[in-house]
């Protein structure tokens, strides 16, 4: 499905984002891997290359203007090219609204607000010169809806959609797609934290969810990379829940 494209995969050390990449790479693409960490980027890239796998990887911190133009310039200067991008980095937080420092808030504005702002910028740099590009981002259904006790991290989820749907506005007319995902709880890193930080509370979610259990990585990026590929051709501003039902 995604045969002779380059896909940018931000946030492709764990969770979500190294699961996608994983799916994409099996669909065909040529795949650029982007994490803060190099340990963990290099092992999946190099897992990906053993299978036969076009791949490379690039550090980068998503909240830093700089360092996202590197990567996307290192993905082009690699590959030639840049087809897609799926902007998954991420980070959680637990606890209610008046107990987060203003540390917190500033970071998580930092990396999920600014930081998919910045990937969006300079992703559609390279694709409106190609005159053609396809755009994941990752929200939550923390974007669609409130509960208790992840406020912060909801209202980033909540500005992704936003961003993404002024997106699909802004950069459709340049025939770049942007569409995001809702993935409901996901089994990840992120989803042990939040075990941790809220008891019961991801438990109470996939007792909601109508299927009865949380999603995986690979389901997530079986999504995106159908959004990716040319069968989503006229699909643009999409908020897509891959939630097992749980918004239903």
């Amino acid at each position: 499905m995604l045969a002779g494209k380059t896909i940018l995969v931000v946030g492709a050390s764990s969770g979500i984002g190294a699961e996608a990449a994983r799916v994409f790479a099996e669909d065909g693409a040529s795949v650029m891997l982007v994490a803060r960490t190099e340990e963990p980027l290099a092992a999946l890239a190099k897992d990906l290359e053993s299978a036969g796998h076009d791949v490379a990887y690039a550090t980068g911190d998503v909240a830093d203007a700089a360092s996202v133009a590197a990567f996307v310039d290192a993905t082009v200067s690699r590959f030639g090219r840049l087809d897609g991008a799926f902007n998954a980095a991420a980070m959680g937080q637990g606890g209610r609204l008046d107990a987060v420092p203003e540390e917190d808030f500033d970071r998580i504005l930092a990396v999920n607000v600014k930081g998919t702002w910045l990937c969006l910028r300079e992703e559609v740099r390279v694709m409106a010169a190609q005159g053609s590009g396809s755009i994941v981002n990752v929200s939550s259904i923390g974007g669609l809806r409130g509960s208790s006790g992840m406020g912060a991290y909801q209202a980033t989820k909540h500005a992704v959609i936003g961003l993404t749907r002024t997106a699909a506005h802004d950069f459709g007319p340049l025939g770049i797609r942007v569409n995001v995902l809702a993935p409901g709880p996901t089994e990840s890193p992120m989803l042990d934290e939040l075990r941790r930080t809220i008891p019961g509370g991801v438990e109470a979610r996939i007792a909601a969810t109508p299927l009865r259990k949380a999603g995986t990585g690979r389901e997530v990026g079986a999504t995106a990379a159908f959004l990716l590929s040319d069968r989503a051709s006229h699909l643009n501003g999409v908020v897509l829940p891959v939630d097992g039902g749980f918004t239903a």
